[in-house]
């Protein structure tokens, strides 16, 4: 399992076909993916074939990390970078289990997605998307330095557009 970066109270690792037993739950909760336009994996097998079939890393270098909490390896969630070659845009979007909610953990691995996407992959700007009704998201969004710049349709919802730029 290859470490991308270790920071105060957590790791983020690229994901492997074994997440598969926390990545299928994280997405059946639906709280947890009620802004994301996302449907849950319908078994942990559907999820393990995403896993296994995520082309990101190999592609381009970075892509959606695992978060662990640092002092015991615990499956937090997911946070990192990805490009979408049809809008020329990079962006970074988290998802954690709703038990680590307001710790500041998302806050913490997302500051360091942009890091990492400035310093180490040479990104220009970076996005960061939220439904309009995704308050929360779009308060840390804010609160890591993005800026408002346009309002875009996302899935069956509006939505609204930030950036930061290097």
């Amino acid at each position: 399992m290859k470490i991308i970066i270790e920071i105060e109270h957590l790791i983020l690792r690229e994901h492997n076909a074994g997440d598969a037993e926390n990545a299928y739950p994280l997405n059946l909760d639906p709280d947890v993916i009620k802004y994301t336009g996302d449907d849950a994996f319908a078994s942990i097998d559907e999820a393990r074939t995403f896993l296994i079939n995520y082309e990101h890393y190999i592609k381009y270098g970075f892509g959606r990390w695992i978060v662990l909490y640092k002092q015991t390896h615990e499956f937090l969630g997911w946070c990192g970078l990805k490009y979408t070659p049809e809008l020329d845009e990079f962006d970074v979007c988290y998802r954690f289990f709703k038990k680590h909610w307001n710790k500041g953990y998302a806050t913490e691995a997302a500051s360091a997605c942009l890091k990492l996407g400035f310093e180490k992959f040479g990104m220009k700007t970076i996005v960061g998307r939220a439904m309009k009704k995704n308050v929360a998201s779009i308060k840390l969004l804010e609160k890591l330095g993005l800026t408002y710049f346009e309002e875009r349709d996302c899935g069956m919802h509006d939505g609204v557009m930030y950036k930061i730029s290097a």
